[in-house]
């Protein structure tokens, strides 16, 4: 409305321009080039003081709209995140903030638009993704709280149990350097594979120096996976796209990390702002709800251990 203001008075003030132009026409017929020049610079002058005005005007009405602290828009994936944030907006309400919940579907977006002030927080990725996301990108984004991690789980697909597994078995895993590191300490973690020392979070089926049952290991993308199940031996599989597949990490899968992992402790999904925001006290308040019994309660009891708080 503050921005609407400031256009009609500009509309306005053009009005007033293109007399001031008639005018200008028809006292050139009587005036020499020299005042021509003169009159056209000072309403030129005039136009672009007021284009700076509305539009200035209209940038401080936004800014001012991004410092409202009682309420707090926040970016999230779907599920279990936008899931999550709703529970907890509940919980935040009685701190007297209102929590609006902004969906995407990609893992660009949320962390673009937190970075350029249309949002003040999102949740939906985990703390590594955040640092390498910062890296490439130049942003300076921060956690503000790890809130849980989503286990890889080692699925069976042909091979119905470890015990099972024969030589030259067939394993999926996911073909991004992130998340195929850590399905690759999963398998190591299980003794099926050793990898190079010290390969850790960036490490590929490339650093695999022991596989004494010659397992074939099948780089495929993340989301695509569990649709290979029938395809491979076992599959390790991303929680979230687990639960998306309709499976059960408690029930379903043959091995998951742990909370002492190195998943557990790399791969925990955060509350991400802007450098400094952190300590505001909006975004206290939203970690304290996001962190609520509650919340905790919810995740237990939803997401049958695909989903695990770590708090």
């Amino acid at each position: 409305m503050h921005c609407l203001r400031h256009l009609k008075s500009f509309e306005k003030y053009c009005k007033i321009i293109n007399c001031m132009n008639l005018s200008i026409t028809m006292e050139m017929k009587e005036k020499g080039e020299c005042i021509k020049k003169m009159k056209k610079a000072l309403v030129l002058a005039l136009c672009a003081a007021l284009c700076l005005s509305v539009f200035t005007a209209c940038g401080s009405s936004k800014k001012s709209s991004s410092e409202d602290s009682k309420k707090i828009v926040i970016g999230a994936s779907p599920s279990p995140h936008a899931d999550i944030l709703k529970v907890a907006a509940k919980e935040l309400k009685k701190q007297g903030y209102t929590l609006e919940i902004k969906e995407y579907s990609d893992y660009v977006q949320p962390n673009t638009a937190l970075d350029s002030g249309d949002l003040n927080a999102n949740y939906f990725q985990h703390i590594t993704y955040m640092k390498n996301f910062n890296k490439e990108k130049g942003t300076k984004l921060v956690s503000a709280a790890i809130v849980h991690y989503e286990p890889f789980g080692i699925f069976p697909g042909k091979t119905k149990k470890l015990e099972d597994l024969k030589n030259g078995a067939s394993i999926a895993v996911p073909n991004d350097t992130t998340n195929e590191a850590r399905a690759l300490l999963l398998l190591e973690a299980k003794g099926l594979i050793t990898l190079k020392k010290n390969a850790g979070l960036t490490a590929t089926k490339k650093d695999i120096v022991k596989n004494p049952k010659n397992l074939e290991i099948k780089e495929i993308e993340a989301a695509q996976i569990p649709r290979s199940l029938k395809d491979v031996d076992f599959a390790v599989i991303n929680g979230n796209y687990a639960i998306q597949a309709g499976l059960k990490v408690d029930k379903d899968a043959l091995a998951i990390e742990d909370k002492g992992s190195v998943g557990a402790k790399n791969y925990g999904n955060v509350i991400a702002v802007r450098k400094g925001d952190e300590n505001k006290d909006s975004i206290k308040a939203l970690v304290k709800a996001v962190k609520s019994d509650a919340v905790k309660k919810y995740i237990e009891e939803h997401y049958n251990g695909a989903v695990v708080p770590l708090f």
